[in-house]
């Protein structure tokens, strides 16, 4: 099946725009230029919501569109760690991170507008992969950040990138953890817009 309407992407995300690419499914970029979501909300639950706020940033400028939002936040015990503000605040995350389990969450959200540019259907889902790492020395995290490879990262690391050197092993959908789960995207979309595909 393919198909037969690109969908809109919320994000600049290379990472995002590559796994499209891998799941065949053709888009084009249009970055939101906010979101926000409740600081208070549960972990699982902000993340759904920052990607409903970038897709409906997006969706009033796209009429008979099919737009994806989507936000990944790295989750230690109950506390989610963001991009690192400096390169220390990069070692500091990683040396939270060395040695032990963390979950990786997206969430995506999918909205349709008609001929108008008016929200018709919206819905999403967020996906959760679990992480572990081996246990690094300070000197081995400062040596990745000086890379500059984690400063734009959630959680200070790019599993798909120099960060695997840290990975134990991985439970879920490793899409999941680079920004977007393809293969359970594929799925909903069928379900949540069957009329598109051929």
């Amino acid at each position: 099946m393919k198909l037969k309407k690109e969908i809109i992407l919320a994000s600049s995300s290379p990472r995002r725009q590559e796994i499209l690419d891998l799941a065949g499914i053709a888009h084009r970029v249009c970055p939101a230029e906010t979101e926000w979501a409740p600081v208070d909300l549960p972990p699982a639950q902000r993340v759904l919501a920052l990607a409903h706020s970038k897709a409906q940033a997006v969706a009033s400028q796209q009429p008979d569109a099919l737009i994806l939002g989507a936000d990944t936040m790295v989750v230690l015990d109950d506390t989610a760690l963001g991009k690192p503000p400096t390169p220390e605040a990069a070692v500091e995350m990683l040396l939270l991170l060395q040695g032990r389990t963390h979950r990786v969450m997206t969430g995506v959200s999918v909205i349709r507008t008609n001929a108008d540019a008016k929200i018709v259907k919206q819905d999403g889902f967020t996906d959760v992969a679990e992480v572990r790492f081996f246990p690094m020395t300070r000197e081995e995290a400062v040596s990745y950040v000086q890379t500059g490879e984690p400063l734009d990262k959630a959680g200070a690391y790019a599993i798909q990138g120099l960060g695997m050197r840290f990975v134990r092993g991985i439970q879920g959908d490793f899409y999941t953890v680079m920004g977007l789960p393809g293969g359970r995207l594929i799925r909903y979309l069928q379900k949540f817009a069957p009329d598109l595909w051929e």
